[in-house]
C-alpha cells in the first residue's frame, strides 16, 4: 500500500511540474512575442482570453446530473445544454449561471437546498463549456445566452450567478431579463480590470494590456467600459444579495463591494476564508440567499456620497 499511494503522490507532483513548466513556457513566450510580434501576440492573448481553461469539458461531463432533465436549446447557430428540475408551470423558478470554466451542475448544493424548497431549478452550460457548444466565450455572449435561457424557460423567480456569471447576470437585467430577485455570489464588476490580472498572470506587457479589447471592440462595435457595473446596475430596480469573500484572490472584493454601491436595491454580505469557488457552495451562505429569496433582509447596505467613499448604513 506504502508503494502504491508513493507512486500516487509521485504522478500528482509530476504532473504538477510539468503544469508549471508548460505555464512558464507561456509567459516567456508572452514576453518575448510582445517585443518582437506585438499584435500577434496581443491577437494570441486575446484568442486565450476567450478560451475555457483544459480539462473544463471533462469534469463537467463526469458531474452527477441529480436528475435532471437535459434538454438541448438552439441559439444561433450553437446548441447550449439545460438542466432541469421540478415544474416551472407550478413552482416558483430559479435559474442559476456559472463562472468562466465552470458548468452548471457545478451548483448541485444549490439544487438540493432549493429543492427541499419548493422551488423548481434550471441551470446550463455557457458557450464553449460543458455540453454546450462552441470553442471560446466572452462576456457579452455569456449575458446573451443567459438572457436568451431565462426568456426560454421563465417567468423567474430569481437568478444566482457566480463569478463571471454574476457580472452576465446583470448585464442581462441590465438588458431587460426578468426575475424578482437576485443572487451574485463573487462577481466581477470590471472586464478591463480582469483582462489586467489575466495579462499580469501570462505575462503580457502592460503597454498590450491596455489593448487587449481594441481587435473585439473594433469587430463588434461595443465598448467594453459600457459593461462596467457601475454604468449599467443604477437602472436594475430589482432586491439583489451580493456575497463576497474578503479573501477572494480571483475576483477582489472590492468589486463586489462596487456591485452592492451602485445597485439601488443591493445589499452585501461579507465572508472571510472561503476564497472565490467555495464560497459558491458555503452551506451557510446558500441558507442566507434562501432567506433572502423569502423576502428577509440579509447582509447590509453599502452607501457612497463624494464625502463618504463607502460605507454601511
Amino acid at each position: 500500500m506504502a508503494a502504491i499511494a508513493k507512486s500516487g503522490n509521485s504522478t500528482i507532483v509530476l504532473k504538477s511540474l510539468v503544469t508549471s513548466l508548460r505555464f512558464a513556457v507561456m509567459r516567456a513566450g508572452f514576453a518575448i512575442g510582445g517585443w518582437l510580434m506585438p499584435k500577434a501576440t496581443l491577437h494570441r492573448a486575446f484568442r486565450l482570453f476567450g478560451t475555457p481553461m483544459p480539462g473544463a469539458r471533462e469534469r463537467a461531463l463526469a458531474a452527477d446530473t441529480l436528475g435532471a432533465r437535459i434538454e438541448v436549446l438552439e441559439h444561433g447557430e450553437h446548441r447550449v445544454a439545460a438542466y432541469l428540475w421540478g415544474d416551472p408551470a407550478r413552482q416558483p423558478l430559479v435559474l442559476l449561471a456559472h463562472g468562466w470554466s465552470s458548468f452548471g451542475l457545478r451548483f448541485a448544493p444549490w439544487v438540493r437546498a432549493l429543492r427541499q424548497a419548493g422551488y423548481a431549478v434550471v441551470t446550463f452550460d455557457q458557450l464553449a463549456h460543458g455540453r454546450s457548444s462552441g470553442r471560446r466565450a466572452t462576456l457579452p455572449s455569456f449575458a446573451e445566452t443567459l438572457f436568451q435561457v431565462a426568456k426560454h424557460y421563465g417567468p423567474l423567480a430569481a437568478v444566482v450567478g457566480h463569478s463571471l456569471g454574476g457580472a452576465a447576470t446583470m448585464l442581462a437585467l441590465s438588458k431587460g431579463m426578468q426575475a424578482e430577485r437576485t443572487v451574485l455570489i463573487a462577481p466581477a464588476a470590471d472586464p478591463m480590470a480582469a483582462a489586467d490580472r489575466f495579462g499580469r498572470a501570462v505575462g503580457l506587457a502592460q503597454s498590450l494590456r491596455d489593448h487587449l479589447f481594441d481587435e473585439w471592440e473594433k469587430r463588434f462595435q461595443l465598448p467594453v467600459a459600457g459593461m462596467q457595473v457601475h454604468v449599467n446596475a443604477p437602472f436594475i430596480a430589482r432586491p439583489a444579495l451580493v456575497v463576497h469573500d474578503l479573501e477572494d484572490r480571483e475576483v477582489p472584493w472590492a468589486e463586489g463591494e462596487r456591485y452592492a454601491r451602485y445597485w439601488p436595491q443591493a445589499r452585501l454580505l461579507t465572508t472571510t476564508g472561503l476564497g472565490h469557488h467555495r464560497v459558491a457552495a458555503e452551506p451557510q451562505v446558500i441558507a442566507d440567499a434562501l432567506r433572502f429569496l423569502k423576502g428577509e433582509s440579509v447582509g447590509e447596505r453599502v452607501v457612497s456620497s463624494p464625502n463618504l467613499p463607502f460605507g454601511i448604513a
